[in-house]
């Protein structure tokens, strides 16, 4: 029963990733608008992410933290550099922009850890699964709203990154199985991945999202860009 109830909470973890789908709902200027928001919100969420959820959890627990997000902040430039040239010769005017990939590549990892938490959790007892999944689901819902809003400024179709979006959420469900198979052996490869995942953030947050939201020119916009900002960290910290 405690594998089974593990599947059932990565699964429902895995769905949030579809809550995007809610644009849908509106037309291509109001949705043109949500973007704007969710640049706004996904660049602190995902800083919020990295120093208040990913870092302070691991950060006394191993000596190697740091050079680990700096390792993950050089692979992320480095893998942003590649796709430019591979797939984006255009320069401003390519139709997709690299930072989808990143984003994927990351929350794909993210979510998978995320998974691997709530299997382990399962394993040691129902109820403590139970808390680890929530906290998971608190965390991942302003985190996934922020992803969608990534995936749609870089390009991609509203279909196209619900579905990229479902299938990085996916990743928990395996890391759940593998979590719960594996659970002694989860804290020590955590370790090593969590500082990578932060890293990653980081880039995308500082090196992609902010220097968007400096783009706008107009007071009004630019104000609200700021306080959805600090709105998207200050979720991260009440969570």
């Amino acid at each position: 029963m405690k594998f089974f109830y593990t599947l059932i909470a990565s699964i429902i973890v895995s769905l949030l990733s579809l809550i995007g789908a809610i644009s849908l709902l509106f037309t291509t200027s109001v949705v043109e608008n949500i973007i704007f928001i969710l640049i706004s919100f996904a660049a602190g969420t995902l800083i919020g992410a990295s120093f208040l959820h990913i870092l302070p959890e691991i950060v006394e627990k191993s000596e190697v933290t740091f050079y680990y997000v700096v390792l993950g902040f050089i692979v992320f430039f480095i893998l942003e550099k590649y796709l430019y040239w591979r797939h984006c010769h255009k320069g401003e005017n390519c139709e997709l922009h690299p930072v989808s990939y990143l984003n994927i590549l990351g929350d794909t990892i993210h979510n998978f850890i995320d998974g691997m938490f709530i299997g382990a959790s399962f394993f040691i007892d129902v109820k403590i699964g139970i808390v680890s999944t929530i906290a998971v689901i608190l965390h991942e819902i302003p985190q996934e709203l922020g992803d969608f809003g990534i995936l749609l400024y870089s390009g991609l179709s509203v279909k196209k990154a619900i579905l990229y979006n479902f299938l990085s959420g996916l990743a928990s469900v395996i890391g759940a199985i593998l979590g719960y198979v594996m659970s002694d052996r989860i804290h020590t490869l955590s370790l090593y991945l969590l500082p990578l995942v932060a890293g990653g953030f980081i880039y995308v947050s500082c090196c992609d999202l902010i220097p968007e939201l400096h783009r706008e020119r107009n007071l009004t916009r630019s104000l609200i860009s700021l306080v959805i900002f600090l709105l998207g960290i200050g979720f991260m910290s009440i969570l």
